[in-house]
């Protein structure tokens, strides 16, 4: 991700993002069910994924502890990426805690996704990571999953989420953007939150809303007046 794309990516709602992916076919792109753990803070990055399968008790003997994929993925995760966790949408355990959330904040982690719980809510809210998860367990992973593998295609919250996509999240939700599209995503969203600005700043003048949202031919010529308008005046202000 380049950090002019990152910087766009920041400065657009999810909810524009999902508007441009609907229209570009993609329904299937938003990770349901989560929360915000730290209201008020923005996930942009590239996914790095992370799979847990039931718990099994000789399967969490061999695969559970000491250097297992979670604890692989959470010391090799790179700044600007997004850890993205499987683990079904089961509420019962945790799927990270403070320790692990502190190790991806410190190597520049965008943030962490997981429909699954997590622990230590208070302390992995104050690393100051972007979270988003099911909800909070006491329980540590152990009592309902096995941490199995890394960096491949996962489901996470009712959508497929592959290594290397777009992740975005605010308050609204999180979508995942196709890396191919990402580019002309962002853009056509910019510009639609432009014209709904525009076209909101209208309706707080006093005028309703029929004819103006969706705009009809009267007000679109008068919204393309005032882009054009505005477009002259950069011209003449360059060198």
């Amino acid at each position: 991700m380049t950090p002019e794309l990152r910087q766009k990516l920041l400065r657009t709602p999810v909810a524009a993002l999902s508007a441009q992916l609907r229209r570009q076919g993609l329904n299937d792109v938003a990770i349901d069910g989560l929360r915000q753990l730290v209201p008020g803070t923005k996930i942009v990055g590239t996914a790095r994924t992370l799979r847990f399968v039931p718990h099994r008790e000789d399967l969490f003997t061999a695969h559970g502890g000491g250097y297992n994929a979670q604890k692989r993925l959470f010391d090799t995760v790179g700044r600007g990426e997004v850890i993205v966790v499987e683990a079904r949408g089961e509420p019962g355990a945790a799927t990270l805690g403070d320790v692990l959330a502190l190790r991806a904040q410190v190597r520049g982690a965008s943030g962490i996704v997981t429909d699954g719980g997590v622990r230590d809510a208070a302390a992995v809210a104050a690393t100051g990571l972007p979270v988003h998860c099911l909800g909070t367990h006491p329980a540590v992973l152990g009592r309902r999953h096995v941490p199995w593998d890394t960096d491949l295609t996962i489901a996470c919250g009712g959508a497929t989420v592959q290594p290397g996509d777009v992740i975005v999240g605010d308050a609204d939700g999180i979508v995942v953007v196709p890396p191919a599209l990402a580019a002309g995503i962002v853009d056509a969203a910019l510009a639609q939150e432009d014209e709904d600005a525009w076209i909101a700043a209208r309706v707080g003048e006093g005028h309703p809303v029929h004819g103006l949202f969706p705009m009809d031919a009267t007000w679109r010529a008068r919204f393309e007046a005032r882009s054009e308008a505005r477009d002259g005046a950069r011209d003449e202000d360059r060198p």
